[in-house]
């Protein structure tokens, strides 16, 4: 290790706290070669001294940290691994072992000699054990000359280091600092600072010579002092022995009065714990013969029997649950105290399963409570029933935690009596329902809109619909305070909120056997447990419940076929706003079999659509599905109206959109044009839709708007024609020859296209044969166009507005081509517009 670094420890971290550095050595802990530190043999310079062993690592700054710290007086044993000199791995036994591994074996060797020569100087009892390490590194004659087998250099510098290196302290500084201040050129000069110094030296060796000389007697003197001194330190010394001996025999007197007393003190406190052990059982397996005869002889007949019955079998419970240690259970007289509870337990709890056996059965044929004066339908309810056993909770409560067995079979029975009396009820309540909505024909209703009226047979009329809904509203309504009041006695009575013991969570009787204990569930849990215990109890209740509901709402399906509508929006409104778990999951699961029905339902008015068959007649006119759309948005506007609004606007979308498409597909190979059915069929869609003002649809409603202006242009475009058909041929001839090249105020001197030819074919129309030729327009429309498609006068104007188009534009061409000629048709705007007005009126 360089001096550099011994330095630079002493400098910086051990001046400040007025500590000497005796010994360093460069380490790493074992098998970690690359976590390097430095282990100090650091001494105080103050009286009294006192050695540590410090662990100073270098940090990432190169700054020098102090990371552990011991007192020499702790260490207990140094081993060395080998006596061989080449080890670099030692051992230091403090609190626990600390391996390190040295950088040479040489810093190795001079670590553990100062270890043992300050510890040797410092420590008087519990000297540190040093093993397997050389036996001269461990005496004084280590640098004598016959080990000259470490003699190298660097053991030199080592044992130099060992023996002579003392930093030196502050007051030592300065009074260097002074003696060099004396002399201003001991720097610049050193060899002649060297000179002065060895002059006073030698003046002052003379000087203490000729002082010894000078005071030879009073060394004589000095020299019987000190010979008197150690005479008398030789008799303190042997009086100090003997009072240590002294000392050491009152050491064992006391450590041995120390181990009597100790003894004591654990007898007391065995005794004491003892006491407490006893007391507390007797405390907790104490039952009072006045207990013990209650359950003996219980009376369940009067409130105060019932009282008393509660209070002793929960001291009963008490006592046999007692949390008592299982090494005391094994006690003869704590196991005779168990056998008497267990044939308390026993009698008490068979007598009180007969008599709730008894009135379970009693009360399955309540007959209910509900107010007769009322007028339609009602469902007993059992309030007597629930008020009678309540008196009962507790002790239930206790059979379930001393008894479950028994516990298990009430509840089975509790369920089969009351099970057979809400069957009864349940069944009377349905069976007057489908009496109030009355019988069917025979034949389910046929509501499909692809199906001509012929074969159809939907018309439910609104008086019975309300009917239907009112009788299943009451049928819902009645149900709810009866399941409510059922689900809260049962939770209360059997104690449905509270886990059944497991084999996890049990815990052990007095003589072994593991009793039952309540244990509460956390939240999440608990709700999750009582709906499967809810579920479980009253569906063994209520049986007959799914299967009612089933045949009420099938009764309603074959009287009306939108049923489904009414019946999925009253469904969801019940189950949003149940109070019973059971209750609402059963409606839960009627509302999803509806909600299929519904999509069955509009998935064949679909399909109606798609398959409709039209007979071949003379007039087409507006479609089935078309016609009876308004009567089927009728139907179905309770369920837009309802928060399932959404489940039906998604079947309306598809419903639409297929309309519209069939309405073209529907409309080819038919006697009466494609165009007119689809203006008809496409206006009608139109006008219904607007009417209606469902959001959903506006974009359909756009679309069927389009499709019938398109259709209306084609018609008009196919069938108007035109009617001047002559003067649209000679025209078509004027513009070929402006498209070839001539122009337009030029085409007159044309021989084919004159002003003499322009009047022959101008002859040809004069104003009754144009009234003639739109008469004869006029029949046709009207033979094409269905009465209940209401669009004849539409067409009839836009045919009128066709024919004026067709005029004004033979009027500009005449103006362009035949400039100043004077030449005009023979008929005005007026006269078409007079025309137009008396055919429509004439008819």
């Amino acid at each position: 290790m360089s001096l550099s670094v011994l330095r630079t420890l002493q400098q910086d971290v051990f001046n400040p706290g007025e500590e000497r550095l005796i010994c360093c050595c460069h380490v790493s802990k074992y098998l970690k070669k690359k976590k390097t530190s430095y282990l100090c043999l650091v001494s105080t310079t103050t009286v009294p001294f006192n050695v540590f062993i410090i662990q100073i690592k270098q940090t990432d700054k190169q700054n020098y940290k102090r990371k552990r710290i011991w007192s020499l007086a702790e260490l207990k044993s140094v081993d060395g691994h080998s006596e061989l000199y080449d080890t670099q791995e030692f051992d230091l036994y403090f609190d626990k072992v600390y391996r390190w591994v040295s950088s040479s074996p040489k810093e190795r060797y001079a670590f553990i000699h100062n270890l043992w020569k300050q510890a040797s100087k410092y420590i008087v009892r519990d000297v540190p054990v040093f093993k397997n390490v050389p036996k001269a590194w461990i005496t004084e004659d280590l640098l004598s000359p016959e080990n000259n087998y470490i003699s190298s250099p660097l053991i030199a510098f080592d044992n130099d280091l060992v023996e002579d290196f003392q930093a030196i302290t502050e007051k030592e500084q300065e009074d260097l600092r002074r003696l060099m201040d004396g002399c201003e050129f001991a720097i610049s000069n050193a060899e002649g600072f060297m000179e002065i110094l060895a002059r006073d030296l030698s003046l002052l060796d003379g000087e203490n010579v000729q002082c010894v000389l000078a005071s030879e007697e009073h060394v004589e003197s000095l020299m019987k002092q000190l010979e008197l001194a150690i005479n008398e330190a030789d008799r303190l010394e042997k009086q100090l022995d003997n009072y240590d001996d002294i000392l050491c025999h009152v050491r064992d007197t006391m450590e041995t009065m120390e181990k009597k007393n100790s003894m004591n003190s654990i007898v007391n406190n065995n005794n004491q714990l003892l006491m407490t052990n006893l007391e507390n059982i007797v405390t907790k397996l104490d039952l009072s013969l006045e207990y013990q005869k209650i359950l003996d002889d219980a009376d369940f007949q009067s409130a105060q029997g019932l009282t008393l019955a509660v209070k002793a079998a929960d001291a009963l419970k008490v006592a046999m649950n007692s949390d008592i240690d299982k090494a005391l259970l094994q006690m003869a007289a704590i196991q005779e105290q168990r056998k008497k509870f267990e044939k308390l337990k026993e009698k008490f709890s068979r007598t009180l399963s007969r008599q709730l056996n008894n009135l379970f059965i009693h009360y399955g044929n309540h007959k209910g409570e509900g107010d007769k004066s009322l007028e339609g339908l009602i469902l007993p309810q059992h309030n007597g029933v629930h008020k009678e056993l309540y008196l009962y909770t507790e002790l239930m409560h206790w059979m379930k935690v001393m008894d479950k067995k028994t516990y298990d079979l009430l509840k089975e029975v509790y369920t089969s009596s009351l099970g057979k009396l809400y069957d009864r009820d349940l069944r009377g309540l349905f069976n007057s329902a489908r009496e109030k909505i009355g019988g069917y024909a025979g034949q389910s209703p046929t509501t499909l809109i692809g199906l001509d009226r012929d074969f159809c047979t939907l018309e439910t009329s609104t008086s019975d619909r309300l009917r239907y809904e009112n009788v299943l509203e009451q049928v819902l309504t009645q149900l709810e305070p009866v399941f409510i009041q059922e689900q809260q006695f049962c939770v209360k009575f059997f104690q449905l909120d509270v886990l059944s013991p497991t084999s996890k969570n049990t815990l052990t009787t007095l003589d072994g056997c593991e009793s039952n204990l309540e244990i509460i569930l956390p939240q999440k849990k608990l709700e999750k447990q009582i709906d499967e215990d809810v579920k479980s109890m009253m569906s063994n209740l209520f049986s007959c419940l799914k299967t009612e509901l089933d045949l009420l709402i099938d009764h309603i399906k074959k009287q009306d076929s939108f049923y489904c509508m009414y019946v999925l929006v009253g469904l969801n409104q019940h189950v949003m706003s149940a109070q019973s778990s059971f209750l609402s999951n059963t409606f839960a699961s009627q509302l999803i079999e509806v909600k299929r029905s519904l999509d069955q339902f509009m998935q064949t008015q679909i399909d109606s659509v798609k398959e409709c068959r039209l007979i071949r007649k003379s007039k087409v006119g507006i479609l089935p599905y078309v016609s009876k759309l308004e009567i089927f948005a009728m139907n179905v506007e309770c369920l837009l109206k309802s928060d399932r609004a959404a489940d039906l606007e998604k079947w309306y979308i598809r419903l639409i959109d297929t309309i519209i498409e069939y309405v073209a597909v529907h409309s080819v190979d038919q006697k009466t044009p494609s165009q007119v059915i689809k203006m008809e069929n496409y206006h009608y869609l139109y006008s219904l839709l607007s009417q209606l003002k469902i959001s959903v649809l506006d974009h359909q409603r756009k679309e069927a708007k389009q499709k019938y202006n398109d259709a209306l242009q084609a018609y008009v475009t196919l069938y108007f024609g035109r009617p001047l058909e002559k003067l649209n041929t000679f025209f078509e001839g004027v513009q070929a020859k402006v498209a070839s090249g001539v122009k337009a105020s030029e085409v007159s001197y044309q021989l084919a296209f004159s002003k003499q030819e322009l009047r022959k074919v101008i002859n040809q129309y004069p104003g009754s044969v144009v009234k003639k030729g739109i008469e004869s327009l006029y029949k046709k429309v009207e033979k094409h166009l269905s009465e209940e498609g209401n669009l004849l006068q539409v067409v009839w104007r836009a045919m009128q507005e066709e024919f004026i188009r067709q005029y004004k534009m033979l009027e500009e061409l005449i103006q362009q081509c035949y400039p100043g000629s004077m030449v005009t048709l023979e008929f005005t705007i007026e006269d078409i517009l007079q025309y137009f007005s008396e055919i429509a009126r004439s008819h």
